[in-house]
Formats: structure tokens, sequence, C-alpha cells
């Protein structure tokens, strides 16, 4: 479903220039140029109170004067006259908005309070968006709408642009024009007032003519919108992003080893692979990509065939694939059998295909034919040096006949200057992105690949509680009071780990010594060695002050550690208040690997988790990985396996590897103990001791958000991923009495979900899903049980059916972005029609749409579905059979509560 009224600004009928102006170069001029020279066939007016016409566009002192009905208006007047125009704008009808005017926040208090009145003033009129303040404006090529400042128009194309910065759009306007590369909708957001990130990538998801996304971005406000949005685009669609401010400081200092390793940009990067998004790190690879994403053509894959006339830049086209961690690709036998007939005896006989320097146009077509066809590739990079007997025209023409053969992505790098300028125009002209040396195009390829393989995490939805952890959610949250009750923001050693105790995250068992003779007694009941470390709410770092003391194997080394210990803490933070030293055994694990894992509150994306090698030098070697709670078991492992310490974990040169499997759960009991607890600002494992028997927490530290203690948040709004909703389980019974368990779909339950579909007829599915197909894929499988919890549910009726779990009906419920309107459909397997299934699963819908503040139910069904139409009827939906003979449409308001 489109997002709310943003058709009135990107496919308006009529649009109104406020500030027109008859002044040259002056930005109401350009604008009302651009509209009228764009070709945009709606109607066009100006409004300016010291004009009657501009340039043979009527002219109106203002909107209220116009006679006809205005969808979008472009504000080009001083800042201080825009929350004015704003309220004469609503009050005409007027329901989309893009203000270009600068002077707000982004100048000066004032401009501020500005943006506030601005704010407070669209409050008023319902369904009224803003795009702005302080952008370029708005772009659609397909609607013939160039409601901008700029300078020039795109052409057509599939690649919808959004950018925090104007200057950028200008330049990459020139550039879109110089390599005939074309966009869907060229976006400038300036202050997102109103309109944001997630909103435009929600709209053009819905949008025909885009099929990927450009992002330049600066910052996120929302960050679990963001998420959710991009999640959704990139399931079918890349997203490619550059994000600005890369080394931006936290404004607060890190009270743990976490918080100062999960630094604004790394949160940033792990928000972005999780949402499946593709990242770029200078404005060239944007380009790059851009030109690629305009092609259509994706790999599936990153095995790349390189073609070449030159052995160099063959070599340096494969150098910059293996940097990037590509594959290239080894030639079957088959393949090279046909490159052998094709090609003379001296060419290389593998990959890189090195052609010869004496190529002419037809061996290029002959070898990108057969490596094209080859069922190894999954891409091909042709890579043209002009020597002395080279036709580099010649050579492409050959190649954009020889691709048009095949559905995978062919790019090429015509390097030179003016002997391959015509070559490198053919080739962009027939749609074949062209790079000016290897190492770009190898980037851009690589790029491509990386949106295929983050798109894998988008069908890792996170269970609220796998299936394997019985964790009591009431007894935990009276443990965490009980912990509450020591008063602390940051809780001591022992009362973090009684918390990770509690969540069956094992720890060594911790004493608090207040005096040396405490100390020897407690290491007495531990058991030598034993390790001391200082004990205060004050100090984090503890080998920074000399806290640490390990291996000690008697009572005297004990009294000597315990009084040094505090000496050395004096004099180092003569300030902080030392309550003494902790005892607790030491480890003695040869094979065993330090680790670092813990959580951070980031004020975008919410909890984040970190792991990482661990120890005293967690923070110099910067080998951490981050991800958005809570994790699946293949999240978790991901992280592991992308540090660079993962061959060690794994077991390296005849020492042994840990317990993966344990480690995992380690990260995930771990993940849900962040989800759980809003409270929880940081957190800090170190080390975690990894064994081949385990893991082991010997120390901890959890630093509490006081205001979050005394006014807890919402239930997981601290989290950019919505988790399983567990409070829409419920167990209940049919009328004949079976048991039914209805709770949301799960992805592990992808084999039922095949299951359910076999077991409907050809009529039923035809009914639910308006289409034949002869059997379920995997692929339809994803799109119905991975699912982002946040806009999207699917409860389904389980019951026991001969001591076996199976599903006998789900009903699906969608929402729109705005959370207004969802669209409910249902499936019932054949057995248990007229059971009451359908019935329970609607109602039960039904509810949770008065939950999620849902305005209107949408269901549509066929006309012989009499069963179907009797149950909405019965439920006081209205029933519309006007739409389209094979068509019924059945809608119901609920009642919105406040």
């Amino acid at each position: 479903m489109p997002i709310r009224n943003l058709d009135k600004i990107f496919a308006p009928k009529s649009v109104a220039v406020i500030g027109a102006s008859k002044r040259p170069s002056s930005v109401g001029n350009t604008v009302l140029l651009n509209l009228v020279d764009g070709g945009f066939t709606g109607a066009v007016y100006a409004v300016n109170s010291k004009y009657t016409e501009i340039n043979g566009v009527a002219c109106f002192g203002a909107v209220s004067e116009i006679p006809d009905p205005v969808d979008l208006a472009v504000i080009c007047t001083p800042a201080a006259t825009v929350p004015d125009i704003v309220r004469q704008c609503g009050e005409a009808g007027i329901r989309g908005l893009v203000i270009l005017s600068a002077g707000f926040r982004e100048a000066s208090k004032e401009g501020a309070a500005l943006e506030e009145e601005i704010r407070g003033m669209a409050r008023q009129f319902a369904g009224l968006r803003i795009i702005g303040p302080n952008c370029l404006g708005v772009m659609a090529p397909h609607h013939s709408l160039n409601a901008s400042f700029a300078s020039d128009s795109p052409i057509k194309g599939r690649v919808a642009f959004i950018s925090q910065s104007g200057a950028l759009c200008t330049a990459v306007l020139d550039w879109a024009i110089q390599e005939n590369v074309g966009f869907s909708n060229f976006v400038s957001v300036g202050n997102m007032l109103d309109v944001g990130i997630a909103d435009l990538i929600d709209y053009f998801a819905t949008d025909g003519y885009t099929e990927s996304i450009i992002l330049y971005m600066e910052s996120i406000s929302k960050g679990r919108g963001f998420m959710s949005a991009a999640r959704a685009f990139s399931r079918e669609k890349p997203i490619i992003a550059y994000k600005a401010g890369r080394f931006a400081q936290s404004a607060k200092a890190a009270a743990s080893h976490t918080g100062a390793m999960a630094g604004v940009d790394s949160v940033y990067e792990a928000a972005m692979a999780r949402a499946g998004i593709v990242r770029v790190f200078d404005v060239d690879d944007l380009f790059d990509c851009a030109e690629l994403l305009a092609r259509k053509k994706l790999p599936s894959g990153p095995r790349l065939a390189i073609i070449t006339n030159a052995g160099g830049p063959g070599v340096m086209a494969t150098d910059a694939l293996l940097e990037r961690h590509g594959v290239l690709t080894e030639l079957s036998s088959a393949t090279i059998a046909k490159l052998n007939k094709k090609l003379p005896a001296a060419w290389s006989h593998g990959n890189p295909v090195d052609v010869i320097g004496d190529a002419p146009p037809e061996r290029f077509s002959a070898a990108v034919e057969i490596v094209l066809g080859a069922e190894e590739v999954d891409g091909v990079l042709v890579v043209l040096s002009p020597q002395a007997m080279t036709d580099p025209t010649g050579a492409a023409k050959a190649v954009i006949e020889a691709a048009k053969l095949s559905r995978k992505p062919l790019i090429a790098a015509w390097m030179g200057g003016g002997k391959v300028r015509e070559g490198i125009k053919l080739l962009n002209d027939e749609g074949i992105p062209t790079y000016s040396s290897p190492e770009k195009a190898i980037r851009a390829f690589m790029h491509l690949v990386s949106y295929a393989r983050n798109r894998e995490t988008l069908y890792e939805t996170p269970r609220e509680v796998p299936i394997e952890f019985a964790l009591d959610r009431d007894k935990l949250r009276a443990v965490f009071d009980t912990i509450l009750s020591e008063g602390n923001d940051i809780l001591s050693e022992t009362a973090s780990k009684a918390l990770l105790e509690a969540y069956e995250i094992p720890v060594t068992q911790t004493y608090i010594a207040r005096t040396a003779e405490d100390a020897v007694h407690y290491a007495a009941r531990v058991g030598y060695p034993v390790a001391l470390k200082i004990h205060s709410p004050d100090i984090t770092h503890k080998t920074d002050v000399g806290g640490v003391e390990l291996n000690l194997m008697d009572a005297d080394a004990v009294t000597e550690a315990f009084e040094g210990i505090l000496k050395r803490a004096k004099q180092h933070r003569p300030s902080a208040h030392l309550e003494g030293v902790t005892v607790q055994h030491m480890l003695v694990a040869p094979d065993g690997r330090e680790l670092i894992i813990g959580a951070k509150r980031d004020p975008v994306f919410g909890a984040v988790l970190l792991v990482g090698a661990g120890g005293t030098n967690a923070e110099l070697f910067h080998d951490s990985a981050l991800e958005l709670p809570p994790l699946s078991e293949n999240l978790a492992r991901r992280m592991l396996e992308s540090l660079q310490l993962w061959p060690l974990l794994e077991g390296y040169r005849g020492r042994p590897g840990v317990n993966l499997d344990r480690l995992v759960e380690v990260l995930m009991r771990l993940s849900y103990l962040v989800a759980d607890f809003p409270e929880i600002v940081e957190l800090d494992v170190n080390p975690l001791l990894a064994t081949p028997e385990g893991a082991v927490a010997l120390d901890a530290r959890i630093v509490l958000d006081h205001q979050a203690v005394l006014h807890p948040p919402r239930a997981y709004s601290h989290l950019a991923i919505r988790p399983y909703p567990v409070e829409f389980s419920k167990q209940t019974k049919l009328k004949d009495g079976t048991e039914v368990l209805l709770r949301p779909i799960k992805p592990e339950d992808e084999p039922m979900w095949h299951e359910l579909v076999a077991s409907c007829s050809p009529e039923s599915l035809h009914l639910r899903f308006r289409y034949m197909f002869k059997a379920t894929t995997h692929q339809m499988a994803t799109r119905f049980c991975f699912l982002d919890y946040d806009r999207e549910i699917a409860i389904v009726a389980e019951t026991e059916e001969d001591g076996q779990r199976k599903l006998i009906g789900v009903g699906r419920l969608v929402a729109d972005a705005d959370h207004r309107e969802a669209e409910y459909a249902i499936i019932v397997s054949d057995p248990w029609q007229g059971k009451g299934v359908g019935s329970m699963l609607t109602d039960h819908c039904l509810e949770i749409c008065d939950s999620w503040g849902i305005q209107s139910v949408i269901a549509e069904t066929a006309p012989q579905n009499e069963r179907m139409i009797h149950m909405f009827s019965h439920r006081d939906f209205d029933i519309d059979r006007s739409h389209a003979r094979d068509s019924v449409v059945a809608r119901k308001k609920l009642a919105v509560q406040k």
C-alpha cells in the first residue's frame, strides 16, 4: 500500500510554486522553469502577489485564489514566511509540500523555533506531508516532474536516489547525465521535518518504476522505522548506501569496554548489514554502484570470470577481486574446450581469459559468449587495453552483441583516453556498465555480491526465546528487581554475574573481600590459585590502576596482593571509592581463548551486541563484531566467523578449538537478557573464557539507565528489530474440543507450512493465492514464514495429530507503513474447513489489529467463496461486489483506541 499522500508529491496532477519569480536564476524562477520546460503535463500555477503571470504561467496572489485543486506546493519564500504559508496550503486542501527554503534548524535557534512552528501548523491538517525544509527538491522523471532548483533533469531510469546533501545531488545529476544513467526518483530530503528516509524507502517499494535505491545519509533519527523499511525493500531489491560522518564520537563517555569499542559508525555498519544494505565508503563507489544497479542485471553469486586482451590488467583485476574476497571462478574443462576452438593456441587456458593483444572484435565476442554461458560463472568482466592492433570501438560492439544472449551481469573496463571514448559511449548506451579501471569495476561488482550475501540475513528472523531455551520471565524479572535494590547505576561484579547466571550463562563464583583476612578466607574456600581484582564502582578498567593480581598460590601472596592492589588504586584514582577486592578461583585453561562479549545502548538503533577478542588488549586490537539483538543461531555464528581470531576458535595447528555450540548459546542468551531488560545501557563480560568444554564469564559489569529503572519503557521499544511477539499466542479449543494453539508464525515453521499448503485442494489454493501453482518452493515459504513483526504478522493454528505437530490454518495481516490499514488473508487446510478454524483465526487477528491501532481491515476473496463472505458479514464487514466479476472486497472500520 502506498505511503500516505506521498503520491501528492511524486505523482501530482497539479503543482503550485509559491514564491515564483521573474528574476533570472532565482530559486522561484528556476523551479517554475524546471516544471514547465521539463514537460510536466499537469497544471502549473505561480503564486506571488507581485505578478499576474510569469513566463506565460498564471500567477495568483495566494494559494487560496487558485480556482482548481492543487496536489503539490513548492515553497521558495524566506524562512520567516513559511509557517503561515503552510497554514494557507493546509486550508486550501493541499496535501503535498516541498519546502526549499533554508534558514531553519541548520542555521540558528530561531530557525529551529520556526521549524517547530511549521510542525505544529502541519498537525492541524490531516494527511499533510512535507519534504524539507532546506532541500534541493524532488524529481520524478517518469512523471516529467522536476520540482527542484537543480540546473539539470535526469533521464528516466530504475534507480531512486535519496540524499541528505543537496550539494551531492547536483554532483550526482551532472555525473548521471554524462554517463547516461537514469533515475526513477531523485530526492533531496533536507531537514526531514516530516517525510524521512524510511518513508521514502517504503514509498519507493510500491513504485513500479523503482528497482533499486541509492542512499546518501548522514544520520537516522528513528532506527526501528528505518530497519523495517530497509529490510522490507532489500528482500526484493538492493539498497546501496554511503554513510557520512564515519568518525563521529559518542557524546557520552563510555563506562565499559563495549561502550568504547562500539562507536557510532560501527553501529551503523552493523545495522546496514542486518538490513541487507550494501555500504560503500567513497562517493566514486556510490556512482559506480548506481551504474550497475541501473543496468538491472544482478549477480547470483561471487564467481567472476575475467576476459582481457592484456596480462597486466588481468592481474590487476584478479588482485582487486581476491582482496575483496571475491571468487575467481575455475573454468570447467567443458568451457576451456569451447574456448580452445575459438581462441589462438597461446591464450591463457584459464581465468583470467587472455585473448591476446592482437584480438579482433570477433575474438572478444566468442570469448564473452562462451564464458557467459558457463554454469560456473556468475558474472563477467571484460578488460580492454588499447594496443596497436586493438579496435576498441569494434570490440565494444562485439561485446554488446554477445551480452544480449545472457541474463548474467557483464561489466567492462575500457582503459585509456581518446581511443576508447567511442567504445565507452556505445557500451553505456547499450546498458553495459563501463569503468575506467579494472579495480573500479571489481569494487562495483563486489558491492552487489555483498547485497546478495546481506539479503540472506533478512531471512533470519530472531525468535524471542529459542525452542531449547526454557526461560521463566517472571522469575528473571524478580531476580533483576532484587539486584536493582542495590541502588547503583553501575552494578557490582557480583550483582552483574548474578543476572548472567539467572540467564544460565556460566560465571566464576566471586566473593567480595573488605579486608586482607577476608581475602585469605575466601581464597581457601574457592581453592588456589586465585585472582584478586579491585572492587570499586568508580573503576572500569581495573588493569589501568594496577588493580588485578593473577595466579596467587598461597595466603601470603593473597595478603600482599590485597595491600598492593588497594595502594596502587588509591595512587591512580584518589577520588575513587574503594570497597576492597573480589576473590575468585583462577581457571587454568591452556586451550582457552579470552573473548569479550557485551552490549551497548545506541541512541538511534537501541541495544547493540558485541563480541571480540578479549582480555586487557580488547580495545587495542579492535577485533570485534556488532549485531542487533535478539540473535538467531546463524547470526551468532556469523558474528564469530567474522572475527580475525575465528581460526583460533575453530582450532589451529594442532590446538583444539573451543566449544562453538556453547559459545553461540552464550551469545544468544546474552542477547535475550539485553532484549528483556531495557534498563541495561551497557554490559561487559570481559573476559569470557571459551574452552573446548564450554564458556565461563570471569568478569562482568552492567551499567543501568537510571530513568529507565524509574520509568520502565514499553517492552522491546529499545530494540531496532521487533522480536517474536509471544504476547499474541494463546491456547484455545475448537467446538469439538480439539486443542489449538494460536501463535505467530516462525521461520522454523517452514516444513509445516509446506505440509499445510499441500493439504489444500487446487480450489482452496486458488481462493487464497488467486493463481495456480504446482508446488510450493523455499522462495515462496520465505515470503510467508520470515516476517518483520513490526508491520506484518501471520497467526497459525497449530494442533497435534497422531503425536505430530501440524498447522491447520493461517491468518495473515499486512499493515501499511503508517499502521492505518491492514490487508487480511486466510487459508485453512481442507480437512479442517467448516470446524471454526477460520472464524477463530479471524477473531484473533482482529484483536491484534486493535492492539496495533489499525483503523480499517480489508480482505479480498472470490464471489464463490460464500463461507468466507458469510464469516466477514457476521463480523460487520462491508461487502462490496462491484470491483470485478472475480473479486469481492470486504472492509471493516475499527474503533481507534485513544
